[in-house]
């Protein structure tokens, strides 16, 4: 096993498919000359050139709108938004056109495509651009939704989201490019719509994805020493969800805290609670307990940001609450 960077492995990832099919590009701003906002296409203009890795202006909908056009026309293109937030820019492309073209042409039109780039808070950077959008995308049949929490995780569900035929929305962090992990030097891929395990437990059991889910590790690291056994699932995909990975764990564990870094109404911690409550409700010991940002816009201030994001102190106080300790 290798260690590699996360955007090593996203970089691995798309090159290692290119070299596999010659219908693969990727677009977007910067990720040619530059090597990508965050390096993530380093050195890919070099291999592939410049009709397969290409700048595009400062214009989301008009490069998602080629996107889909292209992949109308058999091509399998690889969209990056410098962040989420400038994809609401094209998001007409995305849930107008691409997530409905396979159905409105009754299956005429596979819809082949990928669209990457980081999603929620990366430190200080406003309002604006602290935005995670993941339970919006999930909204929307005809999509699907990935949100990697490793650097092995990164890679092989990047490699089965290229080759998905349909439409993949694939979020990644900025604060998380620089995240080091090991990952084989052979071809693997990571089918979507499992959730993994990270973590064995018996007394609760706690759902998280993306980078958020580290505070759950400190966390269940810290309720350990009290006697407290958490049991920590990583979606990874948040559209399909593994419903039954869920349930299962709920079934052993009686207990449930969702973690999530998202405002939360209507999010994806909803839905879960929902589901677990339908499907297992004779099971649980305790209501199911969420824990999301604040339901405010992202400050800027360092002060007011810290108390914004959920943190591993929230996932112990909820975890004490369902476990009545």
């Amino acid at each position: 096993m290798r260690t590699i960077q996360f955007r090593e492995a996203i970089c691995e990832a798309m090159s290692e498919e290119m070299r596999r099919d010659e219908s693969i590009y990727l677009m977007g701003e910067e990720v040619a000359e530059y090597n990508g906002a965050y390096k993530a296409s380093k050195g890919m203009l070099d291999e592939f050139g410049p009709k397969r890795v290409i700048d595009t202006p400062i214009a989301e909908l008009g490069f998602a709108g080629i996107a889909v056009g292209s992949a109308m026309n058999g091509n399998r293109p690889i969209v990056e938004f410098m962040t989420f937030n400038f994809s609401l820019v094209g998001i007409d492309q995305i849930i107008n056109n691409a997530a409905k073209m396979r159905q409105m042409s009754a299956g005429q039109f596979p819809m082949p495509m990928v669209f990457r780039g980081p999603t929620a808070s990366a430190g200080q950077l406003g309002a604006t651009h602290s935005q995670a959008f993941e339970n919006w995308f999930a909204n929307t049949p005809g999509l699907k939704v990935v949100v990697p929490s490793t650097v092995y995780d990164a890679k092989g569900l990047l490699k089965a989201a290229i080759r998905d035929n349909d439409p993949v929305i694939f979020m990644e962090s900025e604060q998380m490019y620089g995240d080091k992990g090991e990952v084989p030097e052979g071809e693997y891929t990571i089918p979507l719509g499992v959730a993994d395990i990270k973590r064995e437990g018996t007394d609760v059991t706690i759902v998280s994805f993306g980078k958020i889910i580290k505070e759950a590790h400190i966390a269940a690291d810290e309720l350990a020493k009290e006697g407290i056994s958490c049991e920590i699932i990583d979606l990874r995909t948040v559209r399909p969800m593994d419903y039954d990975t869920i349930l299962n764990s709920v079934k052993k564990t009686n207990r449930l805290v969702v973690l999530e870094e998202a405002w939360p109404f209507a999010s994806v911690a909803s839905e879960i609670t929902y589901m677990v409550q339908e499907k297992a409700f004779d099971y649980l010991d305790a209501p199911v307990q969420r824990i999301t940002t604040a339901d405010t816009p992202a400050p800027y201030s360092p002060t007011l940001l810290k108390e914004w994001l959920p943190n591993a102190q929230d996932v112990i106080k909820a975890v004490k609450k369902v476990t009545y300790k």
